[in-house]
Protein backbone atom coordinates (compact mmCIF):
# COMPACT_ATOMS: atom_id res chain seq x y z
CA UNK A 1 0.00 0.00 0.00
CA UNK A 2 1.40 3.34 -1.02
CA UNK A 3 1.48 6.82 0.93
CA UNK A 4 -1.20 8.19 -0.50
CA UNK A 5 -3.72 5.11 -0.38
CA UNK A 6 -2.48 4.96 3.18
CA UNK A 7 -3.36 8.78 3.66
CA UNK A 8 -6.81 8.08 2.27
CA UNK A 9 -7.55 5.80 4.58
CA UNK A 10 -8.27 7.64 7.59
CA UNK A 11 -11.15 9.20 5.31
CA UNK A 12 -12.95 6.47 4.23
CA UNK A 13 -12.56 4.91 7.84
CA UNK A 14 -14.87 8.59 8.78
CA UNK A 15 -17.04 8.52 6.13
CA UNK A 16 -17.45 4.49 7.29
CA UNK A 17 -18.35 5.56 10.78
CA UNK A 18 -20.34 8.56 10.06
CA UNK A 19 -22.92 6.25 8.18
CA UNK A 20 -22.62 3.32 10.47
CA UNK A 21 -23.72 5.75 13.18
CA UNK A 22 -25.89 8.05 11.28
CA UNK A 23 -28.63 7.31 14.23
CA UNK A 24 -25.64 7.53 17.40
CA UNK A 25 -26.74 8.59 20.82
CA UNK A 26 -25.93 11.95 21.87
CA UNK A 27 -22.40 12.64 23.12
CA UNK A 28 -20.46 16.44 24.13
CA UNK A 29 -18.59 16.58 20.81
CA UNK A 30 -16.63 19.77 21.47
CA UNK A 31 -16.36 22.76 23.87
CA UNK A 32 -14.66 26.15 24.71
CA UNK A 33 -14.22 26.73 28.11
CA UNK A 34 -12.17 29.74 27.96
CA UNK A 35 -12.78 31.75 25.06
CA UNK A 36 -11.13 34.94 24.55
CA UNK A 37 -14.15 37.59 25.27
CA UNK A 38 -14.49 39.19 28.57
CA UNK A 39 -15.95 37.16 31.58
CA UNK A 40 -16.00 34.37 28.94
CA UNK A 41 -19.28 35.56 27.67
CA UNK A 42 -18.87 33.29 24.66
CA UNK A 43 -17.92 30.27 26.08
CA UNK A 44 -20.19 26.92 24.47
CA UNK A 45 -21.05 23.76 24.22
CA UNK A 46 -21.33 21.67 20.81
CA UNK A 47 -23.36 18.16 21.03
CA UNK A 48 -23.49 15.45 18.47
CA UNK A 49 -26.11 12.69 17.49
CA UNK A 50 -29.52 12.58 16.56
CA UNK A 51 -33.02 12.60 17.86
CA UNK A 52 -34.72 13.87 20.74
CA UNK A 53 -33.38 16.13 23.36
CA UNK A 54 -36.03 15.82 25.88
CA UNK A 55 -34.07 13.42 28.16
CA UNK A 56 -31.09 15.30 27.64
CA UNK A 57 -29.06 17.43 30.55
CA UNK A 58 -25.39 18.82 30.73
CA UNK A 59 -23.65 20.20 33.92
CA UNK A 60 -20.60 21.36 35.52
CA UNK A 61 -21.38 19.88 39.06
CA UNK A 62 -22.96 23.33 39.87
CA UNK A 63 -25.02 24.60 37.34
CA UNK A 64 -26.43 22.46 34.20
CA UNK A 65 -29.31 22.96 31.97
CA UNK A 66 -32.22 20.49 29.78
CA UNK A 67 -33.91 21.09 26.81
CA UNK A 68 -37.16 22.65 26.22
CA UNK A 69 -40.24 20.30 24.93
CA UNK A 70 -39.52 18.48 21.24
CA UNK A 71 -36.32 20.07 20.62
CA UNK A 72 -34.91 17.50 18.26
CA UNK A 73 -30.75 17.58 17.11
CA UNK A 74 -30.11 15.67 13.52
CA UNK A 75 -26.11 16.09 13.95
CA UNK A 76 -24.71 18.76 15.95
CA UNK A 77 -26.65 21.44 18.12
CA UNK A 78 -24.47 24.46 19.94
CA UNK A 79 -25.76 26.09 22.82
CA UNK A 80 -23.51 29.29 23.89
CA UNK A 81 -23.75 30.79 26.99
CA UNK A 82 -24.48 34.24 25.62
CA UNK A 83 -26.09 34.09 21.69
CA UNK A 84 -24.36 37.39 20.99
CA UNK A 85 -21.20 36.69 22.18
CA UNK A 86 -21.51 33.56 20.39
CA UNK A 87 -22.27 35.54 17.22
CA UNK A 88 -19.78 38.26 17.61
CA UNK A 89 -16.72 35.59 18.14
CA UNK A 90 -17.82 33.19 15.59
CA UNK A 91 -19.50 35.43 13.03
CA UNK A 92 -22.99 33.07 13.13
CA UNK A 93 -25.34 32.46 16.06
CA UNK A 94 -25.85 29.49 18.44
CA UNK A 95 -28.88 26.70 18.54
CA UNK A 96 -29.16 27.61 21.81
CA UNK A 97 -28.23 29.93 24.85
CA UNK A 98 -28.31 28.87 27.96
CA UNK A 99 -28.60 33.33 28.87
CA UNK A 100 -31.49 34.94 27.62
CA UNK A 101 -29.32 37.69 25.84
CA UNK A 102 -31.12 37.38 21.98
CA UNK A 103 -34.65 37.08 21.94
CA UNK A 104 -33.71 35.39 18.48
CA UNK A 105 -32.17 32.45 20.02
CA UNK A 106 -34.08 30.26 21.63
CA UNK A 107 -32.88 29.23 25.60
CA UNK A 108 -32.40 26.25 27.65
CA UNK A 109 -34.09 25.64 30.52
CA UNK A 110 -31.35 26.33 32.90
CA UNK A 111 -30.96 25.06 36.73
CA UNK A 112 -28.53 26.87 38.52
CA UNK A 113 -26.27 28.88 35.82
CA UNK A 114 -23.77 26.69 34.25
CA UNK A 115 -20.23 28.14 34.11
CA UNK A 116 -17.31 26.75 33.20
CA UNK A 117 -14.10 26.77 34.90
CA UNK A 118 -11.37 28.02 33.13
CA UNK A 119 -8.61 25.62 34.50
CA UNK A 120 -9.88 22.73 35.76
CA UNK A 121 -13.44 21.49 35.76
CA UNK A 122 -15.43 19.16 34.16
CA UNK A 123 -18.66 18.35 31.91
CA UNK A 124 -21.27 15.57 32.45
CA UNK A 125 -24.14 14.95 29.93
CA UNK A 126 -27.13 12.44 31.29
CA UNK A 127 -29.69 11.09 29.64
CA UNK A 128 -32.96 10.57 30.85
CA UNK A 129 -30.74 10.97 34.52
CA UNK A 130 -27.99 8.39 33.98
CA UNK A 131 -24.55 9.44 33.49
CA UNK A 132 -23.66 9.02 29.39
CA UNK A 133 -20.61 10.91 29.06
CA UNK A 134 -17.90 13.07 31.76
CA UNK A 135 -14.99 14.93 30.09
CA UNK A 136 -12.98 17.06 32.79
CA UNK A 137 -9.96 19.19 32.59
CA UNK A 138 -6.99 19.08 33.11
CA UNK A 139 -7.61 15.43 32.81
CA UNK A 140 -9.09 14.51 29.66
CA UNK A 141 -7.80 17.58 28.27
CA UNK A 142 -5.35 20.68 28.53
CA UNK A 143 -6.75 24.13 29.27
CA UNK A 144 -5.82 27.00 27.41
CA UNK A 145 -7.39 30.45 26.43
CA UNK A 146 -8.80 30.46 23.24
CA UNK A 147 -8.57 26.69 22.87
CA UNK A 148 -11.49 24.57 21.27
CA UNK A 149 -11.61 21.37 22.91
CA UNK A 150 -13.07 18.88 19.85
CA UNK A 151 -13.74 14.87 19.85
CA UNK A 152 -12.72 13.00 16.68
CA UNK A 153 -12.81 9.10 16.76
CA UNK A 154 -13.09 8.55 20.58
CA UNK A 155 -10.04 10.92 20.95
CA UNK A 156 -10.07 14.57 22.48
CA UNK A 157 -7.78 17.33 21.03
CA UNK A 158 -5.70 15.12 18.50
CA UNK A 159 -4.57 18.90 17.39
CA UNK A 160 -4.39 21.80 18.97
CA UNK A 161 -7.97 24.18 17.56
CA UNK A 162 -8.17 27.92 18.21
CA UNK A 163 -11.35 29.67 18.38
CA UNK A 164 -11.75 30.78 14.80
CA UNK A 165 -9.52 28.16 12.94
CA UNK A 166 -10.87 26.37 9.75
CA UNK A 167 -11.06 22.82 9.65
CA UNK A 168 -10.71 21.60 6.41
CA UNK A 169 -10.23 17.89 5.72
CA UNK A 170 -7.31 16.18 3.57
CA UNK A 171 -7.90 16.53 -0.30
CA UNK A 172 -6.25 14.62 -3.07
CA UNK A 173 -6.52 16.12 -6.71
CA UNK A 174 -4.92 14.13 -9.52
CA UNK A 175 -3.57 15.03 -13.21
CA UNK A 176 -2.37 18.62 -11.97
CA UNK A 177 0.18 20.09 -14.21
CA UNK A 178 2.79 21.41 -12.16
CA UNK A 179 5.63 24.03 -12.92
CA UNK A 180 8.16 23.46 -10.47
CA UNK A 181 10.44 26.80 -9.67
CA UNK A 182 13.21 27.90 -7.37
CA UNK A 183 14.55 31.34 -5.95
CA UNK A 184 16.65 32.99 -6.58
CA UNK A 185 17.27 31.47 -9.60
CA UNK A 186 13.81 31.98 -11.41
CA UNK A 187 11.26 32.55 -9.31
CA UNK A 188 11.05 36.42 -10.51
CA UNK A 189 9.88 35.63 -14.10
CA UNK A 190 7.95 32.78 -13.39
CA UNK A 191 5.49 35.30 -11.31
CA UNK A 192 5.60 37.46 -13.79
CA UNK A 193 4.12 35.25 -16.14
CA UNK A 194 1.61 34.10 -14.44
CA UNK A 195 0.37 37.23 -13.17
CA UNK A 196 0.76 38.90 -16.76
CA UNK A 197 -1.90 36.13 -18.00
CA UNK A 198 -4.03 36.64 -15.40
CA UNK A 199 -7.94 37.88 -16.64
CA UNK A 200 -10.31 37.28 -14.49
CA UNK A 201 -9.21 37.05 -10.67
CA UNK A 202 -6.00 37.06 -8.53
CA UNK A 203 -6.59 36.53 -4.34
CA UNK A 204 -3.31 36.74 -2.93
CA UNK A 205 -1.92 35.89 0.91
CA UNK A 206 1.17 36.50 2.06
CA UNK A 207 3.59 36.94 5.26
CA UNK A 208 5.20 40.00 4.00
CA UNK A 209 4.91 42.07 0.93
CA UNK A 210 7.49 44.70 -0.14
CA UNK A 211 8.45 44.44 -3.51
CA UNK A 212 8.06 46.98 -6.10
CA UNK A 213 7.94 44.93 -9.00
CA UNK A 214 5.52 42.19 -7.96
CA UNK A 215 3.07 45.28 -6.78
CA UNK A 216 3.38 46.73 -10.37
CA UNK A 217 2.49 43.58 -12.09
CA UNK A 218 -0.28 43.37 -9.67
CA UNK A 219 -1.77 46.55 -10.14
CA UNK A 220 -1.10 45.86 -14.31
CA UNK A 221 -3.56 43.04 -13.78
CA UNK A 222 -6.26 44.87 -11.80
CA UNK A 223 -6.24 47.64 -14.73
CA UNK A 224 -6.67 45.45 -17.46
CA UNK A 225 -9.76 44.30 -15.09
CA UNK A 226 -8.89 41.55 -12.59
CA UNK A 227 -10.37 41.13 -9.63
CA UNK A 228 -7.49 41.29 -7.44
CA UNK A 229 -7.57 41.02 -3.78
CA UNK A 230 -4.52 40.57 -1.25
CA UNK A 231 -4.14 39.51 2.78
CA UNK A 232 -1.28 40.06 4.26
CA UNK A 233 0.08 39.44 8.43
CA UNK A 234 -1.10 42.60 10.16
CA UNK A 235 1.70 42.27 12.84
CA UNK A 236 4.41 40.16 11.19
CA UNK A 237 8.27 39.54 13.54
CA UNK A 238 9.42 42.98 14.02
CA UNK A 239 6.37 45.06 12.62
CA UNK A 240 5.55 45.93 9.12
CA UNK A 241 8.43 47.55 7.98
CA UNK A 242 8.81 50.90 5.71
CA UNK A 243 9.12 49.15 2.32
CA UNK A 244 6.17 47.16 3.13
CA UNK A 245 4.37 49.99 3.91
CA UNK A 246 4.95 51.72 0.66
CA UNK A 247 4.22 48.31 -1.02
CA UNK A 248 0.34 48.17 0.37
CA UNK A 249 0.08 51.33 0.14
CA UNK A 250 0.49 51.95 -3.55
CA UNK A 251 -1.45 49.23 -4.06
CA UNK A 252 -4.17 50.32 -1.90
CA UNK A 253 -3.70 53.82 -3.69
CA UNK A 254 -4.18 51.74 -7.21
CA UNK A 255 -7.37 50.23 -5.81
CA UNK A 256 -6.72 47.28 -5.15
CA UNK A 257 -7.91 46.04 -1.77
CA UNK A 258 -5.59 45.11 0.90
CA UNK A 259 -6.58 43.48 4.37
CA UNK A 260 -4.11 42.46 6.93
CA UNK A 261 -5.41 39.26 9.13
CA UNK A 262 -4.31 41.43 13.08
CA UNK A 263 -5.45 41.11 16.90
CA UNK A 264 -7.32 43.69 18.25
CA UNK A 265 -9.17 44.65 21.92
CA UNK A 266 -12.03 43.63 20.27
CA UNK A 267 -10.79 41.10 17.88
CA UNK A 268 -8.37 37.45 18.61
CA UNK A 269 -6.92 36.93 15.22
CA UNK A 270 -7.87 33.30 14.78
CA UNK A 271 -3.68 32.53 13.93
CA UNK A 272 -0.30 33.91 15.96
CA UNK A 273 0.65 34.64 11.68
CA UNK A 274 -0.63 34.51 8.72
CA UNK A 275 2.09 33.06 7.57
CA UNK A 276 1.12 31.46 4.13
CA UNK A 277 2.62 32.36 0.64
CA UNK A 278 0.40 31.69 -2.39
CA UNK A 279 -1.91 33.37 -4.96
CA UNK A 280 -4.79 31.88 -6.84
CA UNK A 281 -5.17 32.56 -10.52
CA UNK A 282 -8.30 32.88 -12.91
CA UNK A 283 -9.96 29.99 -10.13
CA UNK A 284 -7.77 27.32 -12.32
CA UNK A 285 -4.35 27.95 -10.89
CA UNK A 286 -2.35 28.26 -7.42
CA UNK A 287 1.37 29.60 -7.20
CA UNK A 288 2.72 28.66 -3.70
CA UNK A 289 5.86 28.73 -2.15
CA UNK A 290 8.48 29.17 0.71
CA UNK A 291 9.09 32.84 -0.05
CA UNK A 292 7.73 35.81 1.20
CA UNK A 293 6.69 38.49 -1.92
CA UNK A 294 9.70 40.63 -1.79
CA UNK A 295 13.22 40.78 -3.09
CA UNK A 296 14.80 38.47 -1.03
CA UNK A 297 12.35 35.60 -1.64
CA UNK A 298 11.59 36.80 -5.82
CA UNK A 299 14.92 38.39 -6.49
CA UNK A 300 15.27 40.60 -10.23
CA UNK A 301 16.93 38.16 -12.98
CA UNK A 302 20.88 38.24 -12.30
CA UNK A 303 21.00 39.18 -8.36
CA UNK A 304 20.88 37.11 -5.75
CA UNK A 305 18.17 35.94 -2.75
CA UNK A 306 16.81 33.12 -0.49
CA UNK A 307 16.81 29.28 -1.90
CA UNK A 308 13.32 28.79 -1.83
CA UNK A 309 10.55 26.23 -3.50
CA UNK A 310 7.81 27.48 -5.65
CA UNK A 311 5.20 25.50 -7.59
CA UNK A 312 2.33 26.36 -10.14
CA UNK A 313 -0.18 24.49 -9.90
CA UNK A 314 -2.73 24.12 -12.65
CA UNK A 315 -6.14 22.32 -11.95
CA UNK A 316 -9.40 24.44 -11.97
CA UNK A 317 -10.71 21.70 -8.67
CA UNK A 318 -7.09 22.32 -6.91
CA UNK A 319 -7.28 26.18 -7.77
CA UNK A 320 -11.44 25.96 -5.98
CA UNK A 321 -10.03 24.44 -2.85
CA UNK A 322 -7.75 27.63 -2.21
CA UNK A 323 -10.13 29.99 -2.98
CA UNK A 324 -12.25 28.41 -0.66
CA UNK A 325 -9.03 28.66 1.81
CA UNK A 326 -9.07 32.48 1.19
CA UNK A 327 -12.43 32.87 1.15
CA UNK A 328 -12.37 31.69 4.59
CA UNK A 329 -9.80 33.72 6.25
CA UNK A 330 -10.91 36.26 4.23
CA UNK A 331 -14.05 36.27 6.54
CA UNK A 332 -12.46 35.73 10.10
CA UNK A 333 -13.67 39.47 12.32
CA UNK A 334 -9.96 40.01 12.40
CA UNK A 335 -9.06 40.80 9.09
CA UNK A 336 -9.29 44.87 8.75
CA UNK A 337 -8.79 46.63 5.44
CA UNK A 338 -5.42 47.81 5.77
CA UNK A 339 -4.68 51.78 6.04
CA UNK A 340 -0.97 52.27 6.19
CA UNK A 341 0.98 55.02 5.24
CA UNK A 342 3.59 55.25 2.28
CA UNK A 343 6.91 54.51 3.44
CA UNK A 344 10.08 53.58 1.72
CA UNK A 345 10.15 51.34 -1.53
CA UNK A 346 12.33 48.63 -1.84
CA UNK A 347 15.70 48.01 -3.60
CA UNK A 348 17.10 45.06 -4.74
CA UNK A 349 20.15 42.89 -4.15
CA UNK A 350 23.23 44.94 -5.80
CA UNK A 351 25.40 40.88 -5.89
CA UNK A 352 25.31 39.54 -9.16
CA UNK A 353 24.19 35.78 -9.38
CA UNK A 354 24.20 33.25 -12.44
CA UNK A 355 21.02 31.41 -12.63
CA UNK A 356 21.46 27.28 -12.45
CA UNK A 357 17.89 26.68 -12.84
CA UNK A 358 15.01 26.82 -15.22
CA UNK A 359 11.42 26.57 -14.66
CA UNK A 360 10.27 23.00 -15.55
CA UNK A 361 6.39 21.52 -16.49
CA UNK A 362 5.22 18.46 -15.37
CA UNK A 363 2.03 16.21 -16.17
CA UNK A 364 -0.04 14.23 -14.04
CA UNK A 365 0.81 14.90 -10.84
CA UNK A 366 -1.10 14.23 -8.12
CA UNK A 367 -1.39 16.65 -5.39
CA UNK A 368 -2.28 16.66 -1.50
CA UNK A 369 -2.28 20.03 0.08
CA UNK A 370 -1.18 20.51 3.72
CA UNK A 371 -2.74 23.72 5.75
CA UNK A 372 -1.26 24.28 9.19
CA UNK A 373 -2.52 23.73 11.29
CA UNK A 374 -5.63 21.48 9.68
CA UNK A 375 -3.58 19.29 8.24
CA UNK A 376 0.14 19.72 9.30
CA UNK A 377 0.16 16.42 10.60
CA UNK A 378 0.55 14.75 7.08
CA UNK A 379 4.37 16.32 7.19
CA UNK A 380 4.65 13.60 9.62
CA UNK A 381 2.92 10.79 7.45
CA UNK A 382 4.86 11.64 4.48
CA UNK A 383 8.16 11.08 6.37
CA UNK A 384 7.32 8.33 8.10
CA UNK A 385 6.60 6.67 4.89
CA UNK A 386 10.03 6.82 3.57
CA UNK A 387 11.59 3.54 2.51
CA UNK A 388 14.86 4.66 0.94
CA UNK A 389 15.86 8.33 1.21
CA UNK A 390 14.74 11.45 2.85
CA UNK A 391 16.22 15.01 2.00
CA UNK A 392 15.01 18.00 4.08
CA UNK A 393 16.23 21.74 3.45
CA UNK A 394 15.23 24.45 6.15
CA UNK A 395 15.62 27.56 7.32
CA UNK A 396 15.95 26.07 10.57
CA UNK A 397 14.87 23.63 13.03
CA UNK A 398 13.93 23.91 16.81
CA UNK A 399 13.05 21.00 19.25
CA UNK A 400 10.17 20.94 21.52
CA UNK A 401 12.32 21.12 24.64
CA UNK A 402 15.49 20.73 25.74
CA UNK A 403 15.08 16.71 25.66
CA UNK A 404 12.32 16.74 23.41
CA UNK A 405 12.97 16.28 19.43
CA UNK A 406 11.22 18.45 17.24
CA UNK A 407 8.36 16.04 15.82
CA UNK A 408 9.49 16.15 12.02
CA UNK A 409 12.94 15.82 12.98
CA UNK A 410 12.42 12.61 15.49
CA UNK A 411 10.17 10.84 12.50
CA UNK A 412 13.35 11.31 9.80
CA UNK A 413 15.77 9.90 12.49
CA UNK A 414 13.52 6.92 13.44
CA UNK A 415 13.27 6.31 9.49
CA UNK A 416 16.98 6.60 9.57
CA UNK A 417 17.29 3.83 12.37
CA UNK A 418 15.00 1.81 9.51
CA UNK A 419 17.41 2.24 7.38
CA UNK A 420 16.62 5.00 5.25
CA UNK A 421 19.04 7.75 4.35
CA UNK A 422 18.11 10.92 5.85
CA UNK A 423 19.92 14.35 5.15
CA UNK A 424 19.66 17.68 6.83
CA UNK A 425 20.72 20.71 5.42
CA UNK A 426 20.04 23.81 7.36
CA UNK A 427 21.12 27.95 7.09
CA UNK A 428 23.65 29.25 8.06
CA UNK A 429 22.82 33.02 7.65
CA UNK A 430 24.58 35.11 10.65
CA UNK A 431 20.91 35.12 13.15
CA UNK A 432 20.84 31.49 12.18
CA UNK A 433 24.25 30.48 13.64
CA UNK A 434 25.64 33.12 16.43
CA UNK A 435 23.35 32.17 18.94
CA UNK A 436 24.54 28.77 21.50
CA UNK A 437 21.27 26.87 20.38
CA UNK A 438 20.81 27.32 16.35
CA UNK A 439 21.46 25.88 13.44
CA UNK A 440 25.22 24.44 14.28
CA UNK A 441 24.33 23.13 17.28
CA UNK A 442 21.63 21.33 15.39
CA UNK A 443 23.61 20.17 12.63
CA UNK A 444 26.13 19.02 15.71
CA UNK A 445 23.44 17.33 17.39
CA UNK A 446 22.34 15.15 13.99
CA UNK A 447 25.65 14.62 13.61
CA UNK A 448 26.54 13.05 16.73
CA UNK A 449 22.91 10.72 16.56
CA UNK A 450 24.13 9.42 13.39
CA UNK A 451 27.68 8.89 14.54
CA UNK A 452 26.78 7.29 17.55
CA UNK A 453 24.15 4.83 16.18
CA UNK A 454 25.61 3.94 13.19
CA UNK A 455 22.73 5.28 11.20
CA UNK A 456 22.78 6.57 7.19
CA UNK A 457 21.71 10.32 8.88
CA UNK A 458 23.91 13.16 8.30
CA UNK A 459 23.32 17.03 8.42
CA UNK A 460 24.88 20.29 7.06
CA UNK A 461 25.01 24.06 7.26
CA UNK A 462 24.94 25.75 3.99
CA UNK A 463 27.68 26.67 2.11
CA UNK A 464 26.31 30.46 1.49
CA UNK A 465 29.59 31.88 0.19
CA UNK A 466 30.18 29.22 -2.49
CA UNK A 467 26.46 29.19 -3.80
CA UNK A 468 26.19 32.94 -3.49
CA UNK A 469 22.77 32.52 -1.91
CA UNK A 470 22.07 35.16 0.22
CA UNK A 471 20.41 32.33 3.26
CA UNK A 472 18.19 29.37 2.83
CA UNK A 473 14.43 30.37 3.63
CA UNK A 474 13.17 27.26 2.25
CA UNK A 475 10.81 24.60 4.10
CA UNK A 476 10.79 21.93 2.01
CA UNK A 477 11.06 17.69 1.81
CA UNK A 478 11.53 15.14 -0.63
CA UNK A 479 10.81 11.13 0.01
CA UNK A 480 12.33 8.64 -1.82
CA UNK A 481 12.48 10.81 -5.09
CA UNK A 482 8.96 10.32 -5.41
CA UNK A 483 7.13 13.08 -3.15
CA UNK A 484 8.01 16.38 -1.93
CA UNK A 485 6.68 18.83 -0.05
CA UNK A 486 6.65 22.34 -1.04
CA UNK A 487 5.17 24.52 1.93
CA UNK A 488 5.73 28.00 4.20
CA UNK A 489 5.67 25.52 6.95
CA UNK A 490 8.35 26.04 9.48
CA UNK A 491 9.86 23.22 11.71
CA UNK A 492 9.04 24.83 15.14
CA UNK A 493 6.12 24.09 17.66
CA UNK A 494 4.24 27.39 16.39
CA UNK A 495 4.12 26.57 13.15
CA UNK A 496 2.32 23.22 12.42
CA UNK A 497 0.05 24.35 15.20
CA UNK A 498 -1.19 27.93 15.12
CA UNK A 499 -0.22 29.76 12.01
CA UNK A 500 -1.86 29.48 9.04
CA UNK A 501 0.46 27.54 6.64
CA UNK A 502 -0.38 26.25 2.93
CA UNK A 503 1.74 23.82 1.50
CA UNK A 504 1.69 20.65 -1.21
CA UNK A 505 3.14 17.46 -1.10
CA UNK A 506 2.83 16.53 -4.92
CA UNK A 507 3.70 12.56 -5.93
CA UNK A 508 5.73 12.46 -9.47
CA UNK A 509 9.21 11.30 -9.37
CA UNK A 510 10.05 14.13 -12.28
CA UNK A 511 9.13 17.11 -9.74
CA UNK A 512 10.46 15.13 -6.84
CA UNK A 513 13.81 14.63 -8.90
CA UNK A 514 13.75 18.48 -10.20
CA UNK A 515 14.00 19.81 -6.54
CA UNK A 516 16.76 16.74 -5.95
CA UNK A 517 18.98 18.47 -8.19
CA UNK A 518 18.42 21.39 -6.81
CA UNK A 519 19.24 20.24 -3.06
CA UNK A 520 22.18 18.57 -4.30
CA UNK A 521 23.67 21.78 -5.95
CA UNK A 522 22.88 23.50 -2.03
CA UNK A 523 24.07 20.47 -0.36
CA UNK A 524 27.63 19.49 -1.89
CA UNK A 525 29.66 22.54 -1.07
CA UNK A 526 27.84 23.17 2.55
CA UNK A 527 29.50 22.20 5.85
CA UNK A 528 29.11 18.82 7.35
CA UNK A 529 29.98 19.20 11.05
CA UNK A 530 30.44 22.53 12.52
CA UNK A 531 33.34 22.56 15.09
CA UNK A 532 33.59 24.57 18.38
CA UNK A 533 33.78 28.54 17.60
CA UNK A 534 36.93 29.85 17.96
CA UNK A 535 37.94 31.85 20.80
CA UNK A 536 40.38 34.46 20.19
CA UNK A 537 41.06 35.73 22.99
CA UNK A 538 41.51 32.62 24.74
CA UNK A 539 43.87 31.78 22.33
CA UNK A 540 46.03 35.22 22.21
CA UNK A 541 46.00 34.15 26.52
CA UNK A 542 47.09 30.98 26.35
CA UNK A 543 50.18 32.14 23.66
CA UNK A 544 51.27 35.20 26.03
CA UNK A 545 51.16 32.41 28.89
CA UNK A 546 53.60 30.19 27.07
CA UNK A 547 55.91 33.25 26.11
CA UNK A 548 56.22 34.27 29.57
CA UNK A 549 56.95 30.65 30.62
CA UNK A 550 59.32 30.36 27.94
CA UNK A 551 61.14 33.33 28.99
CA UNK A 552 61.28 32.13 32.55
CA UNK A 553 62.54 28.85 31.63
CA UNK A 554 64.95 30.90 29.44
CA UNK A 555 66.47 32.89 32.25
CA UNK A 556 66.52 30.04 34.95
CA UNK A 557 68.61 27.46 32.56
CA UNK A 558 70.84 30.28 30.56
CA UNK A 559 74.96 29.70 30.91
Amino acid sequence: MNWLSIRCLPVLILFCLCVTHAGAAVRIAEFCPDPYLHDDADEYIVLSGTGALDGITVSDGRGGFRFPAGAKIDGSTTVARSGKAFEQSHGRPPDFEWLDTSPDIPDVISGDTLRMANTRGALMLYENGNLVQKVSWPGDVKPREGQVHFLENGRWDPRPLMIGQSRFPPAVFRNVSVTAFVSPDCSDGLFAYVVNNATKEILLNVYEFSSPAMGEALMAAHNRGADVQVLVEGGPVGGILPEEKDALWQMNRSGIPVSAMVSSKDVHAPYRYDHAKYAVIDRRAVLLTSENFKFSGFAETGTTGNRGWGVYLEDPALAGYFSTVFLTDMKSPSVVPYSGAAGNPESPSTVKYAAEFAPRRFDNATVIPVLAPDTSGQIADLIKSAEVSIEIEEAYITNETPLTLNPYLSAAINASRRGVRVRVLLDSYWYNVDGRNDNDEMVALINRIGAAEHIPLEARCADLDTNRIEKIHNKGVIVDGRNVLVSSINWNSNSPSFNREAGVIIDHPAVAQYFLGVFEDDWNPSVKSPGIKTDHLKIAAAVLVIAVLLMIWYRRHRV
